[in-house]
């Protein structure tokens, strides 16, 4: 899964970005709210941790332009502010939950796996398609319980393939979301990494799960015996 932190106490900054990468999440950061909002809008964040008092652009006026915007990326306030108006004003503002500081970090790991499977309109951490699964807390995938060994990238398409099984995605919006805002490759990366997991995942007399549609970009969905969109 990916994240955005935005917290303009640098060494704060670093210790939640740390913590969350000890806990499998590929977190990008910044410190003001309007570099927050560019990368909000150009990369597909599973969800955001935001301060709102932030140089350049305060955390509500981000997510309020955010929305306005159309996105729907699940937002965390994380901020000193504690009286029931900010809290209030925070959510009316756009945002998805409200932590205050000083936090203590299992909290958060559980506020950030709730708001992202509210977005993804699912009830547990485990993603599933045909006989794979994949367990978002325990970073374990299986395939008819056989225990299938992922790189970290291998892992993180994935998860995003499955989090968004039957919906196709486009190379450039995989490239941004596997690989981040600052990746300067090209989108020639995304084809050399599926074909990785399609080797580890679909072995043979196995049914395909990830598709290549012609034109688009990728979907993964159990396949059907005649498929006139993709090619392979």
């Amino acid at each position: 899964m990916k994240l955005l932190v935005a917290e303009d106490e640098e060494d704060l900054n670093r210790i939640i970005t740390k913590k969350l990468r000890s806990e499998g999440y590929d977190v990008d950061s910044c410190f003001d709210g309007e570099e927050a909002l560019e990368r909000l809008l150009y990369v597909d964040y599973d969800a955001a941790v935001l301060d709102i008092v932030m140089p350049v652009m305060d955390g509500m006026e981000t997510v309020r332009r955010l929305r306005r915007n159309g996105r729907s990326t699940p937002v965390i306030f994380l901020t000193a502010r504690d009286t029931i108006p900010d809290k209030v004003g925070g959510l009316d503002a756009g945002a998805n939950d409200y932590v205050v500081k000083p936090f203590v970090f299992d909290e958060l790991l559980a506020r950030i796996r709730a708001v992202m499977r509210t977005a993804a309109g699912i009830h547990s951490d485990i993603y599933e398609l045909d006989n794979l699964s994949l367990n978002a807390r325990s970073h374990i995938v299986t395939r008819e319980g056989r225990i299938i060994e992922l790189t970290g990238k291998e892992y993180g398409l994935l998860e995003y393939l499955l989090v968004n099984k039957n919906q196709i995605l486009s190379r450039e919006r995989i490239l941004n979301h596997v690989w981040g805002y600052d990746f300067d490759g090209t989108e020639n990366v995304v084809d050399v990494y599926m074909n990785y997991l399609r080797r580890k995942i679909e072995l043979e007399g196995q049914k395909k799960l990830i598709h290549t549609v012609r034109g688009l970009g990728y979907v993964m969905r159990v396949e059907e015996d005649k498929d006139k969109n993709e090619g392979k």
